[in-house]
């Protein structure tokens, strides 16, 4: 004889906790954008190999409302953002912290934006950041919050807007801002937009104070995610700008170098990548750069650069969303129209292409890569995750399963009406996906626990 409906499910989810603290010593945590580092790579082991045929276990569903930014895992929470409209175009942003294996809410920090002229404002864009005991969390229009992990009460704030002299409304294009800061030992290094000199601006963590800022604007600053990458003898902080690709030092903001680089639109969304001597970076109409970094000191050389600056007749890579991955000689990512490519990494030629990945040809039609081992897991916008084997022999799809509901409106014609730009974190041998409606988590384990 079954179990009762009510009884089975709490029998599940008990089964499930007790595996999660069993294998608790092994887990990881996911504690800021693209995981520990911003590399978008997950080592855990005892991964499933392919998705179950009736699709992934959730463990746990949590309603929560609009915004484009992922969540972060770290020390039993989740920690994301969201935004609820009051009357357009001010509403609410939240920072809400979960329990990890439950998705019960455990506190909520409010604050009051205005995302007046601001493209695609739907909710907040950068993914929080944890550290030890604070996570950071920065809105889209210019408010930078470090809260305490365990309450959510107030550490210490800025306004990029009012305490730097940010104007979003002087830029061509204003996504918002929707860079996630840093932390670079005791700084918190964060894109901020500031007058004079503070495109990047490096804060105390522990107590907001200024501590450096650096670059002047030449336009706009664009939603790059900044990254610390170790080349060249030093620790080099890289930031992605739509005027140029810039290296810092990240202890006193002195430039090490700087390339020209053109990013339309200030679509500078996908994050650099580092691969050995190598740096990439791509954007939506002006294509792919590839940086030779100095073995020896911290410059850079022009390896190679795309030729088109059309987001339909494209040569290298013009990616939007999503950030690609180099595996072994090549380099796989998803291009301007959904276009899955794989391209030599020393020369940028196309190796092959297909439209598998992302079902649809469409403008921005992408997805989020994550490297597992000689996998990567894409959660593509249709709201499926996909695991891919990359291979300079074609495309080669392992396994694909439903995720979430996409619920944004895309800003173009899509199969589906609306998409799903967040990315997931993947923690704990499980994955953790929102949409403008709910967070869940699911189970990514072998053993489906």
């Amino acid at each position: 004889m079954g179990l009762p409906h009510a009884t089975a499910v709490r029998f599940i989810v008990v089964a499930v906790v007790i595996g999660w603290m069993a294998i608790g010593i092994e887990a990881e945590d996911w504690p800021e954008f693209r995981g520990r580092g911003r590399l978008g790579v997950w080592t855990e082991t005892a991964i499933l190999d392919r998705f179950p045929q009736q699709g992934l276990t959730v463990l746990w569903r949590t309603p929560i409302r609009g915004g484009f930014a992922g969540p972060a895992v770290a020390g039993g929470r989740v920690f994301l953002v969201d935004y609820i409209q009051t009357k357009p175009p001010k509403g609410t942003e939240r920072a809400l912290a979960l329990d990890e294996r439950t998705g019960r809410v455990i506190w909520t920090c409010e604050w009051e934006v205005d995302y007046r002229g601001m493209q695609y404002a739907y909710g907040p864009r950068a993914t929080p950041t944890v550290d030890e005991d604070r996570v950071y969390v920065a809105g889209a229009d210019g408010k930078l919050f470090c809260l305490d992990v365990k309450t959510g009460a107030v550490v210490w704030k800025k306004d990029y807007v009012s305490d730097l002299g940010a104007d979003p409304n002087a830029w061509g294009f204003n996504w918002g801002f929707a860079s996630a800061p840093i932390v670079d030992g005791s700084r918190l290094i964060a894109l901020a937009g500031g007058q004079p000199d503070a495109a990047i601006v490096a804060f105390d963590k522990m107590t907001g104070s200024e501590i450096w800022r650096a670059v002047t604007l030449n336009g706009d600053l664009g939603v790059g995610q900044p990254i610390i990458i170790t080349a060249g003898g030093a620790r080099q902080l890289i930031v992605w700008l739509p005027s140029s690709l810039v290296s810092l030092d990240p202890v006193t903001g002195k430039t090490y170098w700087t390339q020209p680089a053109k990013v339309d639109a200030s679509m500078t969304v996908a994050t650099p990548v580092q691969n050995g001597s190598l740096l990439f970076v791509s954007s939506f109409y002006n294509g792919g750069l590839m940086m030779a970094l100095d073995d020896n000191k911290p410059t850079a050389t022009l390896l190679w650069k795309g030729k088109s600056d059309s987001e339909i007749s494209t040569d290298t890579l013009h990616a939007v969303t999503a950030t690609p991955a180099i595996v072994g000689d090549h380099l796989y990512g998803i291009c301007s129209y959904g276009e899955f490519r794989c391209l030599l990494k020393r020369s940028g030629a196309r190796v092959w292409e297909s439209q598998m990945l992302t079902q649809e040809r469409a403008r921005w039609a992408g997805g989020q890569i994550v490297r597992h081992g000689d996998r990567l897991f894409v959660n593509n916008d249709r709201g499926e995750l996909v695991i891919v084997n990359p291979s300079p022999q074609g495309y080669q799809e392992i396994s694909r399963t439903h995720l979430v509901k996409p619920t944004t409106p895309p800003g173009n014609r899509r199969a589906l009406v609306n998409v799903n730009w967040s990315h997931p974190a993947y923690a704990n041998r499980h994955i953790y996906a929102r949409n403008d409606e709910e967070i869940i988590a699911a189970s990514l384990a072998a053993d489906r626990r």
